[in-house]
């Protein structure tokens, strides 16, 4: 039958991955960085996911498609929800959650050549942080893209002193799944204020909706700020 159903440019798409978690039945998928519709069954063609496409590489069309199948939606959600809750928790050493002691280094005594890390605590992945851990209650939090580290030479100076630091990559990673493990960590601690850094490309920019999303569904009422940092390692924003 012909119907309404999405169509996407991959030489537009510049794989920031927005359109993925706009879509709330899942027909988009990021497949060799470039957004693809996964079935035809999945997409309602109500384009949700124009908007939030910066390039501008969805269109709505109409053609021969599959009908859109609610319960196909349903049973993939489902299987989804059941992966997550089957994803085995890392009990390494390395990941056991702790807080950083760090004493204040004179400048003047301190090897000129390295500068003392800030990072107050461990672990710093997303995926990692149990949401219930102490250090989480009445704390400072950054959430902070992973390559903000390597492209901005103060990061830890400015950003992760005296802050609980949270890093992920919306590219790369879940940004639904970010959503709702920062809802959990907002919700069960008491959260003084939370500051955002992120790259200035656009797969980072579902950091920022990771969080404000979050905020105002856990109902997170702080101080809040955001940072893009450019490629060059300058702050653009």
């Amino acid at each position: 039958m012909k119907r309404k159903i999405i169509k996407i440019d991959k030489e537009l798409c510049n794989g920031c991955g927005l359109c993925v978690e706009a879509c709330h039945e899942g027909a988009i998928q990021m497949v060799d960085s470039k957004a693809q519709l996964v079935s035809d069954q999945y997409c309602d063609g109500l384009g949700n996911c124009l908007p939030a496409c910066p390039a501008g590489a969805i269109e709505i069309i109409e053609r021969e498609a599959d009908s859109y199948n609610q319960k196909a939606v349903e049973e993939k959600h489902k299987s989804e929800q059941k992966k997550k809750r089957e994803m085995p928790v890392c009990a390494c050493a390395e990941v056991v959650p702790q807080k950083i002691a760090r004493e204040e280094v004179n400048n003047i005594q301190s090897d000129i050549h390295q500068q003392p890390a800030k990072l107050q605590n461990w672990p710093v992945q997303l995926k990692l942080i149990n949401p219930g851990v102490d250090y989480l209650n009445n704390a400072d939090i950054l959430v902070m893209a992973d390559c903000v580290a390597y492209a901005y030479g103060n990061a830890h100076q400015e950003f992760i002193k005296d802050r609980i630091t949270i890093i992920g990559c919306p590219k790369l990673d879940d940004n639904e799944y970010y959503t709702e493990k920062l809802i959990e960590i907002f919700q069960r601690n008491n959260i003084k204020s939370i500051t955002v850094v992120r790259m200035e490309v656009p797969c980072c920019g579902g950091l920022f909706q990771a969080v404000k999303t979050a905020m105002l569904k856990s109902e997170t009422i702080v101080s809040y700020k955001e940072v893009v940092i450019g490629i060059n390692g300058e702050v653009k924003q």
